[in-house]
């Protein structure tokens, strides 16, 4: 089965770290999403499966599109391929767009999951990474949501911000626990060049957490949240039972998904597609990257999305898939993490325990066929 993702790409205000495809060019909120109308009409065949099982709205900031433009947007799906066993449409918002009015509109279409992206609850943290809303806000937001009948809802916590380590995060996680929630997605910070953050950086006027603080902080969030009866089943994302993400999961399960809008990606037959153009270029005409992908680049990025969930590899598939010899030289070179307790093996599975995914880029760079 397939996903459908459409990436809206606007923004009231750019945050520090954020380095995502977006835009605070509002005004083109209205040609873009007609579009991304034609664009979802047009790229219908791209993919080979038309059976979906899941749609995400993701930016940028969605929650600026009055939820009537995002059931349109799943009604014409609906006509465009077999929705019958789609089971997950997935919004992110803002808190401070969580407004009652906005609420009772979104109860009125489709979507059964929201995604919102509070960062944290220490209202000093939050101005400092560039957020347009408060601690309370986001609390509000949440109990808003769950008052309408919401009940799949994941927050986004980031960690590792240099100056807000120790109690800032154990603050943002007792106010999350508070909030009973289905699912958190907590992402370690990183600094990238082409950021407030990244600027910043550069002059010298923000520095990076150390190793041991990163280290520390990963360990607080996996024990917390693990504790508190949620399944560490990715890197990043922690699930109480029943509610992983089904849409992130398709991706990290290699499985096809279309990409409509500024910013969005699409895989399907082998194919790797991207839409990295500026607001104001795709309104006029959509054009792609693309790459078609290796047999070598295919494992790589198998070994890579699934030693980063707790299932892990499955050396039998790569043998299927690829050769007994891959399957042989991955074991091989598995020995010494196994040895280490940062690989478990299991029959035909190895995987990286939960408690140790902070290291499992180490261990993907050192499985890769090169």
């Amino acid at each position: 089965m397939a996903a459908l993702y459409f990436h809206i790409p606007f923004c009231k205000r750019l945050c520090g770290y954020c380095d995502f495809m977006r835009s605070v060019k509002l005004r083109y909120i209205e040609p873009v999403v007609a579009q991304m109308e034609r664009e979802l009409v047009e790229q219908a065949d791209f993919l080979t499966d038309k059976s979906i099982r899941t749609i995400y709205f993701g930016g940028g900031t969605p929650s600026l599109l009055p939820p009537q433009i995002l059931q349109r947007f799943i009604e014409r799906a609906a006509q465009l391929f077999d929705t019958s066993q789609l089971t997950e449409i997935t919004v992110e918002v803002n808190p401070d767009d969580v407004t009652e009015q906005y609420v009772q509109a979104l109860s009125e279409t489709a979507i059964n999951r929201v995604s919102l992206g509070i960062q944290s609850l220490d209202n000093q943290c939050l101005e400092f990474m560039g957020r347009r809303h408060s601690a309370e806000q986001a609390v509000a937001a949440v109990n808003r949501l769950k008052q309408s009948g919401f009940n799949n809802i994941s927050v986004d916590v980031i960690f590792g911000v240099d100056g807000y380590c120790g109690q800032s995060l154990e603050r943002t996680l007792d106010g999350i626990l508070a909030l009973d929630i289905q699912h958190i997605s907590a992402y370690h910070l990183t600094i990238e060049p082409a950021t407030r953050f990244g600027r910043l950086f550069a002059k010298g006027e923000m520095g990076q957490v150390t190793e041991e603080c990163s280290e520390a902080e990963f360990a607080a969030v996996h024990s917390r949240l693990v504790a508190a009866g949620f399944e560490h089943y990715e890197v990043s994302n922690f699930a109480k039972e029943g509610f992983r993400s089904a849409h992130n999961s398709s991706y990290w399960k290699s499985d096809e998904y279309l990409g409509i809008g500024p910013g969005a990606h699409s895989f399907a037959g082998g194919i790797r597609r991207w839409c990295e153009q500026s607001v104001e270029c795709y309104v006029e005409k959509v054009e792609y990257g693309s790459e078609c992908l290796s047999s070598q680049d295919a494992l790589n990025e198998y070994v890579m999305v699934s030693l980063r969930r707790v299932e892990g590899i499955d050396t039998n598939t790569i043998a299927e898939r690829w050769s007994e010899d891959e399957a042989k030289r991955i074991t091989k070179a598995a020995e010494r993490f196994v040895s280490a307790g940062w690989l478990v093996k299991s029959g035909s599975r190895l995987s990286v325990p939960p408690e140790h995914f902070l290291v499992s880029d180490a261990i993907i760079a050192e499985l890769f066929e090169v």
